[in-house]
């Protein structure tokens, strides 16, 4: 994946760097329920907002992202970082994204006795989830209707049948993941022997 430079001169790529860091930084502060929604919410700040990336370049980076083995948020840092900035950029990224479930997570380990048994805490946590399962959704039709706007029937029937294979086929998700890599894969190898 080639990266792209912003700014020409050191005191630019520094801005865009701290950019960067204060975007993942607050998106991954402020992400409940998940690695999927954190994909809506990059898309909704690299691509809508600051426009650093296209919306089928963010497409791609999310497949990348949810290939590679880990957490979807920290690969989706990686990839949209790599692309902004290089080595760097990913680094930088990273550090943001990791920086506030891990302060989270280690306070609420120590507190996780008086939580545990809380109602009220229980009760907000009930109702992030549905919250959770509106912003995946979202993501999702935003993700499907790029890819059907794009107009390429390949990419439709694949996407067709890895949600039929998932959600009717219970079909592991790791075996849908594989086969689509592989068609993508045989599709590009067959298209630049065509361009040859």
């Amino acid at each position: 994946m080639q990266y792209q430079e912003f700014g020409k001169t050191v005191e630019d790529k520094k801005k865009v760097l701290i950019r960067l860091f204060i975007s993942t930084l607050y998106l991954s502060a402020f992400t409940f329920g998940g690695g999927y929604v954190i994909v809506s919410l990059l898309k909704k700040k690299f691509v809508d907002e600051y426009h650093w990336i296209e919306n089928d370049e963010m497409l791609d980076l999310v497949a990348i992202a949810q290939s590679a083995p880990g957490a979807i948020a920290v690969n989706g840092a990686i990839v949209v970082g790599y692309k902004l900035a290089g080595l760097i950029g990913a680094f930088v990224a990273v550090i943001g994204a990791i920086i506030p479930p891990f302060v989270i997570i280690t306070i609420l380990a120590m507190c996780y006795q008086a939580f545990r048994d809380n109602w009220l805490i229980s009760q907000m946590l009930e109702g992030m989830q549905a919250g959770v399962a509106a912003v995946i959704a979202c993501v999702t039709y935003e993700m499907g209707n790029g890819i059907a706007k794009g107009g390429d029937k390949m990419s439709l029937l694949i996407m067709a049948g890895a949600f039929v294979a998932a959600c009717f086929m219970n079909v592991n998700v790791i075996y849908i993941i594989l086969t689509c890599i592989i068609f993508g894969v045989v599709r590009t190898l067959l298209k630049r022997r065509k361009e040859a």
